[in-house]
């Protein structure tokens, strides 16, 4: 009933706009830390400034706790070259004491190793509210904002986990492939998972938006914007509205999944929250390369679902009405490479009959033609579509030439709709030019 009460509460708030970019535009009064003291229940100051920072909040719980199972699948799907760039942050921020001592105790006997190697942190901050004027829901935005504030300054970018989630394989590699593959382009929030306030990246250094801000989107400003709004909406909300605000108008979030929840019992109330990320992928993950492309096609496309969305990692893709038999998606490399592996998948969950039902996948070389309209010669079949899907690898092995295009060809007319749900391809050395 809890859990209900909330989500009618939620779905009825809506935010006044001009109050709220007008409270937004204040901001810009905040570009230090909030000025907080912290308490070293377990590790010290960090000695360097790493890669990423990864954030836990964490509460005493009715029923269950996952605390210690997360930090477990933080360091053990890390390779030890990753936690060299890697530091974890967990507040304690339960108003029960003893809980605090004793989850401290846990803590630093499982984890000592990773204490002293300067890369797990445990803090705790006192509460000026007693425990009985703090609803849960704002408690929860306060401890984010004040979690965001200490992690600031420690790494170039920060992740948020919740305290019941298990990591996928060398995730930091896999993010950090994002990033650079990002690089050139603008964004606020990234997101490895589609639950909650799990798997959300930001900047957590200064960013040239605008010349007149020293640090525009960094973390501490982000603390102020929770706390400004912490008694009227979710975390989750708020943060939507934050990135929405900062300009970026559309969720930017990547498949498979790097994070999964595997609480049973919601740290609200105790409730049982069942939740799973079907797209979270655990072993062997590897996020494709897709070099810079080209992509065009002369399918009807449907509305905006353009040729470039398929090729996107992000949760897009490309919608064609009803293909015939010649039709093609096309991909012009802007340089020459060489493919390890490539994966196509069509259709959708909502969608299954909107698949390739017959198609083919062809690599090409000998580019001609103009920029707009550059094309390769020839090109070699490698293989068929199955079920919609295609796979194939060790491409290096059977293509001996340096390939600079790729097609997706409609070998048979079909009624239905075709949805290019994602194109992955692996790159392997880079050619001799």
């Amino acid at each position: 009933e809890g859990d209900k009460q909330l989500i009618r509460e939620t779905a009825m708030h809506q935010l006044n706009p001009e109050r709220y970019v007008h409270s937004f535009k204040d901001l810009s009064n905040f570009s230090e830390s909030i000025n907080i003291s912290y308490r070293y229940l377990a590790g010290t100051p960090l000695p360097r400034k790493r890669y990423l920072t990864i954030g836990l909040s964490s509460v005493k719980r009715k029923k269950g706790n996952y605390l210690l199972e997360t930090i477990k699948s933080i360091f053990e799907q890390s390779s030890y070259e990753e936690l060299k760039e890697i530091a974890v942050v967990v507040q304690l921020a339960d108003f029960d004491s003893a809980w605090c001592e004793g989850m401290v105790q846990d803590i630093s006997q499982k984890f000592a190793h990773h204490i002293i190697a300067g890369r797990l942190i445990v803090i705790h901050r006192n509460y000026n509210d007693p425990e009985d004027r703090v609803k849960f829901r704002s408690k929860q935005n306060v401890d984010y904002a004040f979690l965001l504030n200490f992690c600031a300054n420690l790494s170039d970018y920060y992740v948020m986990l919740e305290d019941d989630v298990r990591c996928s394989k060398n995730f930091l590699t896999a993010v950090k492939k994002v990033i650079t593959s990002r690089e050139g382009s603008y964004w606020v929030t990234l997101e490895f998972s589609k639950l909650g306030y799990i798997g959300k990246l930001y900047h957590s250094h200064d960013l040239p938006r605008l010349a007149h801000f020293l640090l525009m989107f960094d973390l501490p400003r982000l603390a102020h914007f929770l706390l400004m709004f912490y008694q009227e909406m979710p975390c989750d909300w708020l943060l939507i509205h934050f990135r929405g605000l900062l300009a970026q108008k559309e969720v930017i979030r990547f498949k498979p999944s790097l994070f999964q929840h595997m609480g049973y019992y919601s740290s609200y109330k105790g409730a049982e929250n069942k939740l799973k990320d079907d797209d979270f992928e655990e072993e062997s993950f590897d996020i494709p390369d897709n070099p810079p492309a080209n992509l065009h096609t002369n399918m009807n496309v449907f509305e905006n679902y353009e040729a470039s969305k398929a090729y996107s990692s992000t949760d897009e893709y490309f919608w064609g009405k009803a293909p015939s038999t010649g039709d093609f998606y096309g991909i012009v490399f802007e340089k020459p490479i060489k493919i390890s592996k490539i994966k196509v998948v069509t259709g959708t969950e909502d969608r299954q009959n909107d698949i390739l039902h017959h198609g083919a996948l062809e690599v090409g070389e000998k580019i001609v033609g103009s920029k707009k309209g550059r094309q390769c010669t020839t090109y070699l079949r490698l293989g068929e579509f199955k079920n919609g899907n295609f796979e194939i690898t060790d491409v290096e092995h059977k293509v001996l030439f340096d390939i600079n295009c790729m097609r997706i060809l409609v070998t048979k007319s079909q009624k239905e709709w075709l949805i290019i749900r994602s194109i992955s391809i692996w790159t392997s050395q880079t050619p001799n030019q």
